[in-house]
């Protein structure tokens, strides 16, 4: 098959989030399966170009039509890591990527209205028929909309749309301008509710509602989640639009790029190790507790590894640094987020412990020090208020750090309690808690730490459950292809 993948990110040159992991990640995967596979990017100012081979120009003059006139465009080639990619770069008095930064700005929802028109036109008159046209999140919820309404009548009429939503959080909800501005038009017809009006807002159209309503087939990243999306509010207003588009909706796990997170192979820590020698893990620990000075005695190190934001729980990692300091074990955490007052406390709560031996907060990120964290934790703490699949807990296990986990979204899918869970004990691989609060936490971590402390032959036999799991991209890419053939076959 030929799939073009159109995206707002993609790692390594252009990473935010998940979404950039998972388009590359899954890209591969479809490439070894034999697929022919190129993806679409804005060309950002901000890209790290040192990791894009070969970037040339190819188009010099692409016109796009927008606003009743147009934006003259230039289009660039380059591999990423292997991966093809087309990058477009609008020339615009907007400068609509060249901004230092991916997202942020009040125009966002323009911006990225007007990279879905470029990736259509660059595919219509630079006569690319792909089978399957695969989107993601809002920032791409107008490619099948321009697709089926404007572009299929210009003979894109045998390409299919899967769209991808990684985030129902962020959903592009913007005003009548976008309609005007990409040519769609027509105000009476789109802010209909059956198509892009927003669900409570009458005024608004839906970015990512369009993309649910006119793509082929649309999935979330895991499959509770896609239930969370349909039923509760973690669908953020969509949840009715998913009911009525319920036949062509589901979900699919996310995997981990093995190339990039392998505990045999990885450049970034000391020590290799695999399911058959994992005593040869806590030489990493070792390192770690070295490169962030933290004491030599015998504890367990429980680690945080994210974001910082209101997502990812952070009144329950505070409570547990505390509460694994005061059960004896050693803290770790590395994460930064985009909310300063969050960013502020704890750089506050790092001073206050600066001084602790048995504690270490690094704010920002930093992917070589990530590594080692992973490799040389004992125990990984995912207390996420939601999580459409998360890809920490899965990177955790494949370094065999055992994840305690909330129940939501993918850890539902990917964590299986030692204690509670109804699956096999070989396939049991962490602790899972299901509240929001102290107590929730407490309940999962206390029972992981006592166990390291109390039984550690039955704590090992937990790492090598955890290193077993399979979180490549193999089952995932595979359900795709399912995906692409059957609508295909439509």
């Amino acid at each position: 098959m030929h799939i073009v993948m159109i995206s707002a990110e993609l790692a390594p040159v252009a990473k935010v989030g998940g979404l950039a992991d998972v388009v590359f990640g899954l890209s591969r995967e479809l490439e070894i399966r034999g697929n022919a596979v190129e993806i679409i990017l804005p060309k950002y100012d901000c890209m790290w170009y040192d990791e894009i081979w070969g970037l040339h120009k190819i188009w010099e003059n692409l016109w796009v039509p927008w606003y009743g006139s147009g934006v003259n465009c230039s289009v660039w080639f380059g591999f990423v890591h292997g991966r093809k990619c087309f990058f477009i770069e609008p020339h615009s008095p907007d400068n609509f990527f060249d901004r230092g930064s991916f997202y942020g700005f009040h125009d966002d929802p323009l911006r990225f209205a007007f990279f879905c028109k470029a990736a259509m036109e660059f595919m219509h008159k630079g006569n690319k028929r792909p089978d399957i046209i695969h989107c993601h999140d809002w920032q791409t919820g107008l490619i099948p909309v321009l697709l089926f309404e404007i572009y299929e009548r210009l003979g894109m009429n045998r390409q299919r749309v899967v769209y991808t939503i990684h985030n129902f959080k962020h959903q592009g909800i913007t005003g009548e301008a976008v309609l005007w501005a990409t040519g769609l038009c027509r105000p009476e017809y789109y802010f209909h509710h059956d198509r892009l009006r927003d669900n409570f807002n009458n005024t608004a159209i839906n970015l990512m509602k369009g993309g649910i309503v006119y793509s082929n087939y649309v999935n979330t990243v895991s499959p509770h989640h896609s239930w969370e999306a349909r039923f509760t509010d973690q669908g953020y207003g969509l949840g009715q639009t998913l009911a009525i588009h319920h036949y062509k909706f589901g979900g699919i796990l996310n995997g981990v790029d093995y190339d990039v997170w392998n505990p045999e192979t990885d450049r970034f820590i000391p020590s290799h190790y695999n399911v058959w020698n994992v005593e040869s893990k806590y030489g990493n620990k070792d390192a770690l507790r070295e490169r962030l000075w933290l004491r030599k005695e015998f504890k367990p190190i429980v680690a945080y590894v994210g974001r910082l934001d209101a997502q990812k729980g952070v009144h329950l990692i505070q409570h547990a640094l505390f509460y694994t300091l005061e059960r004896g074990g050693q803290f770790v955490m590395l994460g930064a987020g985009g909310d300063r007052g969050i960013n502020n406390h704890f750089w506050h709560l790092k001073h206050y412990l600066n001084e602790n031996a048995d504690c270490h907060l690094e704010i920002g990120f930093n992917e070589q020090l990530a590594h080692l964290i992973y490799a040389g934790a004992d125990i990984c703490i995912v207390p996420s208020l939601f999580e459409p699949c998360g890809l920490a807990q899965l990177i955790a296990m494949r370094y065999g750090s055992v994840p305690v986990v909330r129940a939501v979204g993918g850890l539902v899918d990917t964590v299986f309690d030692r204690d509670n869970s109804d699956k096999l004990p070989e396939d049991r691989n962490g602790y899972v808690f299901k509240d929001a609060d102290f107590k929730g936490l407490e309940s999962a971590l206390s029972r992981a730490l006592g166990l390291w402390f109390g039984y550690p032959k039955e704590f090992r036999r937990l790492i090598t459950n955890a290193l077993s799991f399979d979180s490549s991209w193999a089952q995932s890419g595979q359900r795709y292809i399912e995906v692409y053939d059957h609508i295909r076959c439509k």
